[in-house]
């Protein structure tokens, strides 16, 4: 056995071989004992007799040196912060090892060790204010429960969903589609930053990937595959939500879906998941009914931040505003002779008092000149 490499980094470099997926790695290490350090010492014929592995591979594998810079990835890793999680370990995520063909391995940045129950919050980039305020909302609920909220770090559903989970000081993860050095979308690297420090930034691609449509599917199976369930909040039919609530189903994890407007794509796609099967979404208590059989694990509130406890509204708002604020909270869309009628303001401070809330991103105005909560 080849003593030149550690299994962590025979199973590192295996990892960032080109053009070897996880299918063809998993059947090497079946077929070659299971130390990935067999596979370097197997001769070129021998590991061309394993299925999915022919000349070009076998070839990439045997001259690894010319393909991949491993003490430049590692030094990538210790200045980024990183390490290098794989099935071996116990830090592993547990569910994601029951997928097929699991990654071996997956950088992580961020101390979380997957230990609590995951639930995906995924859907569309373009979304509506209804839909970031569900995802959100959703977020804190399982975040204050206990649960890990897992999603991609994409904009829309995403970003709310993360954002929701940290606001209560929740446990999160992000799984991206590049290598866990490339921030995308760009605008979200203060969000990087907050999850990386309370919960994980995860990828199983090297330093320097790109991402590209295949990239995007192959995290979406790791965003799945973590969960004990996978909410689509807002997708249409042929969204890349609907490729993780496809991957959710294939390995019998529950899904749910948050019905929408009728009238707009904006949620045909979760329209389609419950016409099929998946469990139509309306509150946290649909969810937890279905996780009653968690062996172990009880919901558990985390609590309350100070701001949020006092008067359950947002802090740093005036009295007027927060009686404005307070008409929005079951959700609805008012038009200001409605807001006018329930808090009593004459129009001059109720227009005054809604500019001061949509500067502060708490409501916005609509295009017929209604307000929504953000």
């Amino acid at each position: 056995m080849s003593t030149e490499l550690t299994e962590r980094q025979a199973l590192l470099v295996l990892n960032a071989l080109p053009n070897i997926g996880p299918i063809t790695l998993n059947r090497l290490l079946d077929e070659l004992g299971g130390d990935p350090r067999a596979v370097f010492d197997a001769p070129r014929r021998r590991l061309e007799a394993v299925k999915g592995v022919g000349p070009v591979i076998a070839e990439t594998i045997t001259t690894w040196r010319e393909h991949i810079n491993l003490a430049r990835e590692e030094e990538r890793m210790a200045k980024s912060g990183a390490d290098f999680v794989t099935t071996r370990d116990p830090d592993y995520p547990r569910l994601l090892k029951e997928i097929h063909d699991p990654p071996i391995g997956l950088y992580r940045k961020g101390r979380y060790d997957f230990s609590q129950p995951g639930v995906a919050i995924v859907g569309s980039r373009r979304t509506t204010l209804y839909g970031q305020s569900v995802a959100k909302k959703f977020g804190a609920e399982l975040g204050r429960l206990g649960f890990c909220v897992v999603s991609g770090l994409a904009r829309g559903i995403d970003t709310a969903a993360h954002d929701g989970a940290l606001s209560v000081g929740g446990k999160t993860a992000a799984v991206l589609g590049t290598g866990i050095d490339i921030i995308y979308p760009p605008e979200n690297l203060e969000l990087y930053r907050r999850i990386e420090a309370a919960g994980a930034v995860v990828s199983e691609f090297p330093f320097g990937r790109r991402a590209d449509r295949q990239s995007f599917a192959m995290r979406n199976r790791i965003v799945a595959g973590m969960c004990e369930a996978t909410i689509v909040v807002e997708s249409d039919v042929d969204g890349g939500a609907m490729i993780t609530a496809r991957f959710a189903g294939e390995h019998g994890r529950l899904i749910f879906a948050v019905p929408g407007r009728i009238d707009q794509n904006t949620s045909a796609g979760c329209h389609q998941l419950i016409r099929d099967g998946a469990t139509l979404l309306t509150g946290i208590d649909d969810l937890l009914s279905e996780l009653n059989y968690l062996d172990g694990f009880r919901p558990q509130a985390i609590p309350q931040k100070p701001a949020e406890a006092a008067a359950g509204r947002p802090a740093n708002l005036t009295a007027d505003e927060a009686r404005v604020f307070e008409c929005f909270r079951g959700g609805g869309i008012l038009a200001p002779d409605a807001l006018a009628a329930q808090t009593g303001l004459p129009a001059a401070v109720l227009s005054a008092t809604l500019m001061m809330l949509e500067l502060k991103r708490l409501v916005a105005k609509r295009a017929d000149g209604a307000f929504e909560a953000r």
